[in-house]
């Protein structure tokens, strides 16, 4: 797939770099020479250029695209013009926008942007979901909804997956297990045996996550 990021700051850079660590086709664009220069040697190609309208936009070749990343949020002017050209006279593209405050996520989706995310507030979220909760990883997929990291409790240890009926006991689901000494998580075969210290991974809603955790 072919990825345009237009503004490599914080979140710009570290988007681009990581998608081109995953093998995937990407131009990175920013009117600080210096950054440009920085990323030269990370993605597939970097530009210097400052994106002001649907010419530069087709100067950096964005119709090729599959999806643009417009991550210049401190501009909020800008970001919002940026993304209203891209919907308007890329109709193909899928425009992802990163935002500052509410605010801005819902101007951006008035014109028209794919997704909208708030790095610092998503990130803020996690980190006190984190905090403020028993489990050792939780991910919230929507508001009530959430993937969450839990060592086996003890009532679990020595029985497979299937006995424990947890949709019906729990109304959660267990879809997948961390393996030991490794960070992977592999998917959860029903006949599996639950282990001592076994990291579980289970979804559903949160509250009944929550009770899961609260058995360990």
């Amino acid at each position: 797939m072919k990825f345009c990021v237009i503004g490599l700051g914080r979140f710009g850079y570290q988007v681009a770099t990581t998608l081109s660590d995953n093998g995937m086709e990407v131009v990175a664009v920013d009117s600080n020479e210096s950054i440009v220069s920085a990323i030269r040697d990370y993605v597939t190609q970097a530009i210097c250029l400052r994106i002001s309208d649907e010419a530069s936009l087709r100067n950096i070749g964005v119709e090729e695209m599959d999806t643009v990343i417009v991550a210049m949020g401190e501009n909020f002017a800008q970001s919002i013009l940026i993304t209203a050209i891209l919907k308007k006279e890329f109709k193909q593209l899928k425009v992802i926008t990163r935002a500052v405050n509410d605010i801005h996520k819902d101007i951006l989706k008035l014109v028209g942007a794919d997704r909208v995310v708030l790095p610092e507030k998503e990130i803020a979220i996690k980190v006190a979901d984190n905090l403020s909760s028993p489990f050792m990883d939780l991910i919230r997929l929507t508001k009530n909804f959430s993937v969450s990291q839990i060592i086996a409790p003890d009532q679990f240890v020595g029985k497979k997956v299937q006995e424990l009926d947890l949709f019906k006991n729990y109304k959660v689901r267990c879809i997948g297990l961390t393996e030991p000494d490794k960070d992977r998580i592999v998917p959860a075969d029903p006949s599996y045996i639950i282990q001592q210290n076994d990291r579980l991974v289970f979804a559903g809603n949160t509250k009944d996550l929550e009770k899961i955790a609260k058995l360990s």
